[in-house]
């Protein structure tokens, strides 16, 4: 590793949970000498990657981090970073796959990919999907604050026979997606069309909308259900890296629980 790569490898423990970090710890989490160490966070520092509190004389990211970010936001718009993934997500589930933002309080669908497979398939044409009737919806929901919740709440207008249209319902829902960390809606939208999808995060750390996969209802089984779930996982888990963003701790152990089962649509 050269000298250089050891030094933006400390860029790396630096997370939303430990967003400072005196020297001390670094060297103890990085394994090194405190003079390399130094030397190392002196080159980022002078770099403007990391800068020094002067009361604690703690190290966090540094400005220039943020123009870089805002740089790659302008060049590469978050609509271009989810088209390959939705791409794959697509070809190997066989049904659509699309992605929204959480804008507001409301939910915006930023892309969509139709795989060809299949000439009776789901076509979104939603500029905004409704929150408590959608599988995306239940995604964002299960993972954002309450404030946040309560916020996104009010017309809960039934679209199906099979709509969460109460709050009750609709608590019930949120405590399975958060259990297995997928929202689920069936035919609670568009009668004859199944989702599921995952909670997207950006560089905020909080929840910035949804990669779903719509399927006809006809053609859901469960080794298709259990191959959506695996496959979501690995989308979410790219999509969100590329916005800056990381998959939280519990959402990873709801995955790993019952995340990628077929039961729920049995």
């Amino acid at each position: 590793m050269s000298t250089t790569d050891k030094a933006l490898e400390l860029l790396r423990l630096f997370t939303l949970n430990q967003p400072e970090i005196g020297l001390s710890d670094i060297c103890r989490l990085a394994g090194r000498d405190k003079a390399t160490t130094f030397r190392h966070l002196s080159a980022l520092e002078s770099s403007g990657l990391l800068e020094q509190m002067a009361d604690t004389r703690r190290y966090r990211i540094g400005p220039f981090v943020l123009r870089l970010a805002q740089l790659r936001e302008r060049s590469v718009p978050r609509r271009e970073t989810v088209r390959p993934v939705l791409a794959h997500l697509a070809e190997v589930t066989g049904e659509t796959a699309h992605v929204s933002l959480l804008q507001g309080g409301e939910l915006v669908t930023l892309a969509h990919h139709e795989p060809k497979v299949h000439a009776n398939r789901v076509v979104i044409h939603e500029r905004a999907l409704p929150l408590h009737a959608t599988a995306s919806g239940n995604a964002v929901l299960a993972f954002v604050d309450a404030a946040q919740r309560k916020a996104a709440g009010g017309d809960m207008r039934a679209f199906t026979d099979h709509t969460t249209a109460t709050d009750e319902a609709l608590d019930r829902s949120l405590c399975e997606a958060r259990r297995t960390g997928f929202g689920v809606s069936n035919q609670g939208f568009e009668l004859g069309v199944i989702g599921i999808a995952a909670p997207l995060f950006d560089d905020s750390g909080c929840v910035a909308g949804s990669v779903a996969v719509a399927s006809v209802s006809a053609r859901i089984t469960p080794e298709l259900v259990a191959l959506i779930k695996a496959e979501l996982q690995q989308a979410a888990q790219t999509i969100s890296e590329s916005w800056g963003g990381t998959i939280p701790a519990t959402l990873t152990a709801a995955w790993g629980v019952a995340g990628t089962d077929g039961k729920d649509l049995r």
